[in-house]
């Protein structure tokens, strides 16, 4: 549809199937690449309230069920938008619910399915953690190789479309384009406060363009009026790199 993110799940990996390194995840199971969706692997454990009635005496992984992780990672999207906003990445997020995971990944294997843009659940911390950020496809998705860039555009789309919907039959002249301008500027500025947009300044964060250049007559006669908007996203902090040196302290 053009404007929709989705959220794949992985097959289901029991204790001997766990080659995720090879290519059962990566060539079999991997949906086709995308930059409209995201695919998270391993499956989760979470506590089945029916098998406490059914053996109320029962402890640990005896009460434990597994789920696809795909409903779990829907509600972390919707807390990091609602504490931080769409830009923020959905990854180094705890899921809450998630007791034990079906399957381990090593950091090694991580580093193997990360650039295809298979985003794994890790258990680090003592916490059950979405440790990935990517479309699936990764590295080959170019500037949408991260979900919070894509959602952010999305974002951005479908907002700037509802809120210039007062200029429809409106007459295309410059005081038109003048209260575009002004229009789209004004929700960008806010957008770049909010912390989505790279830059120290609005101007270093978007443009707007809407003027006779982009609009000729053959474009107004066409009953088109063209807004070009021009914005740079931030983008996550996916690996974060320290360089340690000796000092002598002279």
């Amino acid at each position: 549809m053009g404007d929709r993110f989705a959220i794949l799940d992985c097959n289901q990996k029991n204790d001997d199937q766990v080659a995720i390194d090879s290519s059962n995840v990566k060539d079999k199971d991997k949906p086709d690449d995308s930059n409209y969706a995201a695919y998270y692997f391993p499956w989760i454990q979470v506590s089945d309230p029916v098998k406490r009635i059914l053996n109320p005496n029962g402890k640990g992984e005896d009460l434990y069920t597994s789920v696809p992780p795909s409903g779990h990672i829907a509600g972390v999207y919707a807390r990091v938008d609602a504490q931080r906003g769409v830009h923020k990445a959905p990854a180094n997020e705890v899921i809450s619910g998630a007791l034990e995971l079906d399957y381990k990944v090593t950091k090694n294997q991580q580093d193997g399915l990360n650039p295809d843009g298979i985003n794994c659940i890790r258990e680090l911390n003592g916490n059950i953690r979405i440790w990935g950020a990517r479309t699936i496809g990764g590295d080959e998705n170019g500037e949408f190789k991260y979900i919070n860039v894509r959602r952010l555009f999305l974002s951005l789309r479908d907002s700037i479309e509802k809120g210039t919907q007062w200029t429809v039959f409106e007459p295309n002249d410059a005081e038109l384009w003048a209260k575009i301008r002004r229009n789209v500027n004004a929700y960008l500025t806010n957008v770049w406060r909010s912390g989505a947009l790279f830059g120290a300044t609005p101007q270093e964060a978007f443009y707007v363009k809407c003027d006779a250049e982009n609009n000729p007559p053959e474009v107004r006669d066409l009953g088109q009026v063209i807004i070009e908007i021009g914005v740079a996203p931030v983008k996550p902090a996916e690996f974060v790199i320290f360089r340690l040196s000796q000092w002598s302290g002279s």
